[in-house]
């Protein structure tokens, strides 16, 4: 979004953040699968039993056998008690204060302070984002990310929000134009070459290199904690 407004006034400036590696440590989605198999012993022996076409499937798709290992997980979920366990999940993370980067939500709320639109753009599972962000008090933003939908046994990937499908979630939002885009990740070199300025959050000198490569020009960075 640039240009003006309905009454005229320029439109506020697009900020895009990416969620993990920016606002928080790890994976957050990573973090509630794995909680998922550790309650439940027999998901474990499930994903034992599907070692063999996983492995198969490996140097075709990386996601496709990723993809079944949140399957297995999400087994026995409908919507309902999706939402009941990712909010559990979210409450219990939210009560971890290293486990969010400082810097990243002061700087997101410097720039809602600001006027600017701030849409958090992240591969996690947007309900489960959406809540972990409310239970911090940030609001007034709008998250895309990852979702899910029903299956025959239980909710499935129905959207993978990463790479060049972050870009397409954007512009099926209304939004083509973005003035900064925070990262840390070369996986985000589709959203972070359009933006004015791309800024790379505590990536190491490599990945500097392969995002810079990736885009065609230097990028900002910033070490936060």
């Amino acid at each position: 979004m640039d240009g003006e407004g309905q009454d005229g006034a320029p439109a506020p400036a697009v900020v895009l953040f990416d969620f993990d590696g920016v606002l928080v440590h790890g994976d957050t989605f990573r973090g509630f699968v794995s909680e998922r198999y550790a309650r439940a012993p027999w998901r474990r022996a499930l994903a034992l039993l599907a070692l063999p076409w996983l492995l198969a499937q490996l140097p075709f798709s990386r996601w496709r056998a990723l993809h079944t290992l949140v399957h297995i997980a999400l087994l026995g979920l409908d919507e309902r008690r999706y939402r009941a366990a990712s909010e559990r999940f979210a409450d219990e993370l939210a009560r971890r204060p290293r486990q969010f980067i400082r810097d990243g939500l002061l700087a997101l709320r410097r720039h809602q302070q600001a006027g600017d639109r701030v849409i958090v753009v992240t591969g996690c599972e947007q309900a489960l984002a959406e809540r972990v962000l409310a239970q911090l008090g940030l609001d007034g933003f709008e998250v895309l990310g990852s979702q899910l939908r029903p299956g025959w046994f239980g909710l499935r990937v129905q959207w993978h929000n990463v790479g060049r499908r972050k870009l397409q979630r954007l512009v099926a939002h209304g939004v083509a134009v973005w003035q900064r885009a925070y990262s840390d990740s070369p996986t985000d070199a589709p959203m972070l070459a359009p933006a004015a300025e791309a800024v790379l959050v505590n990536a190491t000198p490599k990945r500097c290199r392969q995002v810079e490569k990736a885009i065609g020009r230097a990028t900002a960075r910033v070490a936060w904690s």
